[in-house]
């Protein structure tokens, strides 16, 4: 079913349980089977399960996803934690009223962030042209970690993750501030939320008090940041099925007989 086909869906702040989630190794993660018990899950249960994405994927990639049969999810936190939308027949809609702290905090600073990081040994821009962040692949072995101090010099944050991208943010801005924005604005039971991730960008939405998982395959990391958190399930299940396992260990959402142990 389409976005476009579904009926009118019950809000956010109604539903039983809402999933927060990564797309690249933690949504999108695990094997064929996995995904597809977790899919069809939400699939079947659209009156009681909402469905959020918080990506660094900006907003073409996660409508481009989703035309291709991966469940649509009624908002998305994109860009990492700098786009906040919701979808609406198919379309990425950012949230003004969300966004604007977002734009003031960033301002005009992409053209300063790409000259002052053009001759860092170790980064290589990407060319989307996204609106309130600057992003790098990173070469680890030649990566020069004064890339750190340029930026914080600027008054913006920077953020390394699966030890290859690097990250030039608002100051304050990331995906787990920018969850908790969302959560309050749509009036949500903070109870009913988990938060989804796997590698060092996802590190602030599951260190930010939420019910929270790591699945299993995390970033080393990631998982050395969440040790000891009493709220975060570090997941066994690779990807979707870390998701699934979380879901029944912490009682969030009642799952098919035996689907926990699939």
């Amino acid at each position: 079913m389409t976005q476009t086909d579904r009926p009118r869906e019950t809000a956010l702040k109604d539903k039983h349980f809402v999933l927060a989630t990564d797309l690249d190794g933690t949504f999108l993660g695990g094997t064929d089977a996995d995904r597809a018990r977790l899919y069809d899950w939400i699939e079947a249960n659209r009156s009681t399960v909402g469905l959020v994405f918080v990506t660094g994927r900006d907003p073409a990639f996660i409508a481009e996803l989703c035309d291709g049969g991966v469940p649509w999810p009624e908002f998305a936190i994109g860009d990492v934690g700098t786009t906040i939308a919701r979808i609406e027949d198919g379309r990425v809609a950012p949230i003004a009223e969300l966004e604007q702290e977002i734009a003031d905090a960033w301002g005009n600073a992409g053209d300063d962030v790409r000259a002052a990081l053009k001759d860092v040994d170790g980064l290589t821009l990407q060319e989307t042209d996204f609106r309130y962040r600057v992003s790098f692949d990173m070469d680890p072995a030649r990566f020069d970690d004064r890339a750190y101090r340029i930026v914080d010099e600027m008054g913006l944050d920077a953020l390394v993750s699966d030890n290859r991208y690097f990250d030039v943010l608002p100051k304050g801005v990331s995906k787990g501030p920018s969850l908790r924005r969302f959560v309050t604005h749509q009036g949500i039971d903070e109870g009913r939320v988990l938060a989804a991730g796997d590698t060092l960008n996802d590190a602030s939405m599951l260190e930010c008090g939420l019910p929270a998982v790591a699945v299993g395959g995390s970033e080393e990391a990631l998982l050395a940041r969440v040790a000891g958190l009493p709220h975060v399930h570090v997941a066994k299940g690779v990807g979707a099925a870390g998701i699934l396992e979380a879901v029944a260990e912490k009682s969030m959402h009642p799952l098919p007989e035996g689907e926990a142990a699939s």
